[in-house]
């Protein structure tokens, strides 16, 4: 009989490997213990367990096995070939061993692999008996092909030690095994890369157990993807056990932990006999048994921190090495549990999701035709939820076209019942306000920014930001980066349906209201019940009048997010109330349990007298057409926290009735003329006012603000601040008329902004701002800021403040690295005492005569400057040095910089009186600009400049430029250096493409190799006489060179050429005679060159000549063929050209115009 281990087998092959050896030498030792081990590591392999009889040949079946095997091993002994059974079974591996599928290894067990080669030996003994065999020809060629294989001898491995020698062969073929493409499931689409990213996560050699966390919502792939892995990665382990349902078995009996345990146990250990008779026992055999076995353990679908502590308690309780795999919904379990591996299943792509459900609903990986579009359809419903996309693949496998629509038509209205069950396990576990708060999110949040959704929740009584981590870490909720509350659509489905299907069919008995059809139907006729607790609608289209109705059964009524109809409220004629007169019966009306009060365009001029609003922490009103909130009342509303009124008609605000209030803000209330503050609001810590018509403004009565915004509130003159203000850390005014500001004690304020308070002269802060972080004051009148008190400052800005003549750092400001000072009235500047400045900003300095700066400017990145009456500009020792700009520092005459600035990229020196300019400090610059130095004569490049690219040098008195050490130059700019007789290029410039000079005195010029160079201008050179143009230019498509001496030109390989400029080249005698070459050619400038007489007759050939000008030269013929180059404009005499033959229809020029 034949035994096989019991593992999962190649899908290609029956058995993982292929025993043969010699039964009386090796099977009751070595291949047992071999066969074991295999066996022990999961490899599925057959041993032939039969006793031979002599003479006897192999059975079709063991060559059935042979053949439906991937690996083999043979194992030679002593006497494996005396055996004629043997020698036909390593015939049949040998000639399966040269297919490309299977694969053969010797095993040298007491014999050496020269005596199998020869038949020598021990071998050659046991083979004698074979000699006059009939086979004995062919089994002598497989024994030495076989020897001829790599494979293992005993008694050169591991020092002979059987148990180590039989451990490197099990490895050896674990690894064959793995490094084999299994493949992955054909229908577990999208899911290679998400098992990558896993293995990756896994890392090798580690020293220590690793737990990995699988986290994502119900149905997402979480166990498919952990079973993949379990499959891919399992032959690295020496036990292994994939734990499904974690959560179901161990809530399922009192047992359930305990069979999941010896479920473990028995896997690992290969011991189904394995019983635990506690969880207390189970724990303490796991800790005990595993210390000292290499193990991959998956536990799937954990939901409960026990569950881990009794199946996995913690890392020691495996050996090093071992990998424990987690799935579960809810990410704060791993978390506890020390888990710092966890990956988030990502849901499948819109191609993904297609190629699945292709593969369950047509058995392919794309719709078939005329199902396209409805299959696109289907994949939209299911937003990459892979267990959506099974389901109806399945359902709609065979289906006609019709069944499909009528499918898709149901899912808007029913949806998908077993998605549903599934993903509602992670509600159910939820605790009780923790349901609430995920169904307020799928009913009436969802798209919104997460401080409305905590000021929502809160206001309601919630503990939000946890309660929200929780609904995140479970995968019920996701929170965007840029802070947005996000839910996929089956969860907020599932959400919706808990809702709906306690009463179906009644929406007024449901809990929450958010289906405009459904409210609208309440409303208007009256439906209203106290059941419903959450109400959102804002389509603009709401009577303000059947709303108010509506609205009085709905006594329990914690939530109202509503916006009234505009076109109501405008085609109305309106009472006192600011309401349609036709229905002065109808009051406005709020229930008093609102604890969230949100209401657009309100129409009333005040909350209704019978709202008592005892319960309302937050109320926000916009366009509203209230003058005051509640009229004639006294009582206090003392639960209220968030008030936020915009663009509202209101006048005054008495603070007086709202004692608790935390956050006031007033945008766009520009009828507001007074607030009123008549006790101590010591809760109030943010005020924000914008566009208001107030006046004055006391906020002595809030010591405890910590945020305060004045915006746009043009008529303030006046800003009584607390004395003290501890809680204080941003302060912005923007648009006032203060004259004078005193911000008090504020030695916690670390956000100061000072905008356009015109009238601003004076500022008093106390002596103690040691918080003060950024402080940006632009367009005040303030003369002089000392900033002693503000040491820890890291941002100053100070724009268009005309009269500041003087700015004092009387201390350390070891944090400052932003500094911009732009148009001020500064002499003298000193940053000696900031250090450690990265980006300094001087603009419109014109005063600034004296400028000093730190020795040790280390992390200066960057430095601008101009318009200063600086002479001298000393930067000091500044490593770090980016960017330089010095933009029109008339006065400035030396730079100094005491160190090399390995880092400078960009220097930009322009109208300045600079004379010298040494990069040999600055070997890695990038961009050199020294624009308008009428003064500069000397450009040192005592080193190879390797990076400079960009090179621009106007109006100068350079004479000489050698820039033979800058070889990878791309642009070069000289203009107006009107002394400059000699420029030395790089003799391979393989980078520069555009060379413009102008205004030299250059003889002459070359510009070596230039491969690339695609513009080359040289205008203005008067005294050019040569020009030095590679052979190879093929990129050149710009060539000016008007008003110079060149006598003849030599273009090269030029054939790109699309412009040719000769302009008044008065001693320009002669074209190339190939000049019909250049066929890319549209532009031929030759005005002015008076010497020239001949144009070749090859210019017929320049299909793409466009504008050809020969005014001014003495050219007497144009060969008659030009005219068929039908878009050509000839520019010349109106008599040179029709002396020519040619009609008016060519553009001429006046011949007094030529010049």
């Amino acid at each position: 009989m034949a035994s096989t281990s019991t593992s999962s087998v190649h899908k290609s092959f029956k058995y993982d490997l292929f025993l043969s050896f010699r039964g009386q030498d090796t099977r009751k030792n070595f291949v047992d213990h071999l066969y074991y081990a295999l066996k022990q590591k999961g490899i599925y392999t057959y041993k032939d367990g039969a006793r031979i009889k002599k003479g006897v040949k192999i059975s079709d079946e063991l060559i059935g096995s042979i053949e439906d095997s991937k690996f083999y091993i043979i194992v030679f002994s002593k006497n494996y070939a005396s055996s004629s059974w043997c020698l036909d079974e390593l015939v049949k591996i040998m000639e399966c061993h040269q297919m490309t599928e299977h694969t053969a290894y010797p095993i040298f067990y007491d014999v050496e692999p020269s005596e199998v080669r020869k038949q020598s030996g021990a071998v050659g003994e046991a083979f004698a008996k074979h000699e006059n065999a009939e086979a004995a020809g062919k089994w002598r060629v497989a024994l030495k092909e076989a020897a001829d294989l790599a494979g293992w001898e005993l008694k050169q491995t591991a020092d002979g030690h059987e148990a180590k020698f039989i451990q490197k062969i099990v490895e050896k073929v674990s690894l064959e095994l793995r490094s084999i493409n299994f493949g992955i499931n054909e229908k577990l689409v999208g899911m290679e890369s998400r098992i990558k990213e896993v293995i990756s996560s896994l890392g090798t050699g580690f020293d220590d157990a690793r737990m990995i966390g699988i986290k994502g919502m119900g149905g997402g792939g979480k166990t498919t993807l952990a079973m993949a892995v379990f499959d891919q990665i399992s032959l690295w382990f020496e036990g292994k056990s994939f734990v499904e349902n974690v959560r179901e078995v161990s809530k399922a009996s009192l047992s359930g932990l305990m069979s999941l345990q010896n479920q473990i146990l028995s896997d690992v250990l290969n011991d189904q006999a394995i019983r635990v008779s506690s969880v207390y026992d189970g724990k303490n055999m796991l800790k005990r048994m595993f210390p000292c076995k290499k193990v991959l353990v998956v536990l799937d679908d954990v939901d409960h921190r026990d569950q881990l502590e009794v199946l996995a308690g913690d890392p020691n309780w495996f050996k090093p090495g071992s990998t424990i795999i987690i799935t579960t919904r809810d990410e704060q379990l791993l978390v506890a549990h020390g888990v710092k591996l966890i990956h988030n299943v990502s849901l499948l792509l819109d191609k993904e999701a297609i190629c699945l459900f292709s593969r369950y609903a047509f058995g392919r990986e794309i719709p078939i035709q005329r199902y396209e579009e409805l299959a696109q359809k289907v994949v939209s419903y299911a937003v990459g939820l892979p267990l959506t996309i099974t389901v109806l693949g399945s359902s709609l496998c065979g289906q006609t076209e019709l069944q499909w629509i009528d499918v898709l038509k149901r899912l808007k209205t029913i949806p998908l019942e077993e998605t549903l069950k599934k993903l509602e396990l992670s509600y159910i576990c939820l605790e009780e306000d923790h349901k609430e708060m995920f169904l307020d999110v799928a009913c009436i949040l969802k798209g919104r920014h997460i401080d409305y959704a905590i000021t929502a929740l809160e206001s309601c009584g919630f503990h939000a930001r946890y309660g929200l981590r929780v609904l995140e870490q479970k995968s019920l909720i996701t929170i965007s980066h840029d802070k947005f509350l996000g839910m996929h659509d089956h969860i907020e489905e599932m959400g919706r349906n808990i809702v709906r299907r306690s009463h179906p069919g009644e929406p007024r008995k449901h809990s929450r209201l958010w289906i405009e059809h459904e409210i609208e139907d309440i409303l208007a006729n009256n439906l209203g019940t106290n059941a419903t607790r959450c109400l959102q609608f804002n389509q603009l289209k709401f009577n303000p009048e059947i709303v108010m109705k509506g609205l009085r059964k709905m006594k329990e009524l914690r939530f109202l997010d509503v916006t009234l109809g505009h076109e109501f409220i405008c085609s109305s004629k309106t009472d006192s109330f600011g309401f349609n007169s036709e229905s002065k019966r109808v009051n406005p009306y709020f229930p008093n349990a609102l604890q969230y009060l949100h209401c657009r365009n309100y129409p009333f001029r005040s909350l209704p007298k019978t709202f008592e609003a005892n319960n309302l922490v937050t109320l926000i009103m916009i366009h509203s057409d209230s003058v005051q909130l509640w009229k004639g009342s006294e009582t206090k509303v003392k639960k209220l926290k968030f008030l936020y009124l915009s663009h509202s008609k209101l006048q005054t605000l008495d603070l007086g009735i709202t004692p608790n209030l935390e956050e006031l803000t007033l945008n766009g209330c520009g009828h507001l003329i007074e607030l009123h503050m008549p006790i101590e609001c010591l809760k109030l810590i943010s005020l924000n006012i914008y566009d208001s018509k107030l006046r004055t403004l006391d906020l002595r009565m809030a010591p405890n603000l910590e945020k305060l915004v004045l915006d746009e509130c043009d008529n303030l003159v006046q800003l009584l601040m607390p004395k003290r203000c501890l809680s204080l850390t941003s302060l912005t005014l923007t648009n006032l008329k203060l004259r004078t500001l005193d911000i008090g004690t504020t030695p916690n304020l670390e956000f100061l902004e000072l905008r356009s308070c015109y009238d601003l002269e004076e500022l008093h802060m106390a002596d103690e701002c040691r918080k003060l972080a950024s402080l940006d004051i632009s367009y005040s009148k303030l003369r002089a800021l000392d900033l002693g008190c503000a040491l820890n400052l890291k941002k100053l800005a100070l724009v268009e403040c005309d009269d500041l003549g003087e700015l004092q750092f009387t201390g350390r400001c070891l944090n400052l690295t932003s500094l911009k000072l732009i148009n001020l009235k500064l002499r003298t500047l000193d940053l000696r005492l900031t250090p450690n400045l990265e980006d300094i900003v001087l603009e419109n300095v014109y005063n600034l005569e004296e400028f000093h700066m730190a020795d040790e400017g280390q992390k200066l990145s960057s430095f601008n400057i101009s318009h200063s009456k600086v002479r001298t500009l000393d930067l000091g020792r500044v490593l770090n040095l980016e960017k330089l700009i010095v933009f029109k520092c008339g006065n400035l005459v030396e730079l100094h910089i005491t160190n090399e600035c390995q880092k400078l990229a960009s220097l930009d020196i322009s109208y300045s009186k600079l004379r010298t300019l040494d990069l040999g400090l600055a070997p890695n610059l990038v961009n050199l600009a020294l624009v308008g130095c009428s003064d500069f004569g000397e450009l040192h490049m005592p080193i190879e400049c390797s990076n400079l690219r960009a090179l621009c040098i106007h109006d100068s008195k350079l004479r000489i430029l050698d820039l033979g050490l800058a070889p990878n130059l791309e642009k070069l700019v000289l203009r107006g250096c009107n002394d400059l007789v000699q420029l030395h290029m790089h003799y391979k410039c393989l980078n520069l493409t555009s060379l413009k000079l102008s205004s030299l005195k250059l003889r002459t010029l070359d510009i070596g190799m230039t491969p690339n160079l695609k513009v080359l201008e040289l205008s203005n050179c008067y005294d050019l006489e040569e020009l030095h143009i590679p052979y190879v230019c093929e990129k050149l498509a710009s060539l000016d060179v008007r008003h110079s001496k060149l006598r003849t030109l030599n273009l090269g390989q030029t054939l790109n050429l699309k412009s040719l400029c000769l302009n008044g080249c008065g001693h320009f005698k002669e074209l190339p005679e190939d000049l019909g070459r250049l066929v890319c050619l549209e532009k031929l400038i030759l005005r002015g060159c008076r010497l020239l007489r001949y144009i070749p007759n090859n210019i017929c050939k320049m299909k793409c000549l466009k504008v050809l000008d020969i005014s001014g030269t003495y050219i007497s013929h144009l060969p008659q063929s030009i005219i068929l180059l039908k878009e050509l404009q000839i520019i010349g005499s109106r008599e040179l050209l029709e002396s020519f033959g040619f009609t008016s229809k060519i553009q001429t020029i006046n011949k007094g115009s030529m010049e």
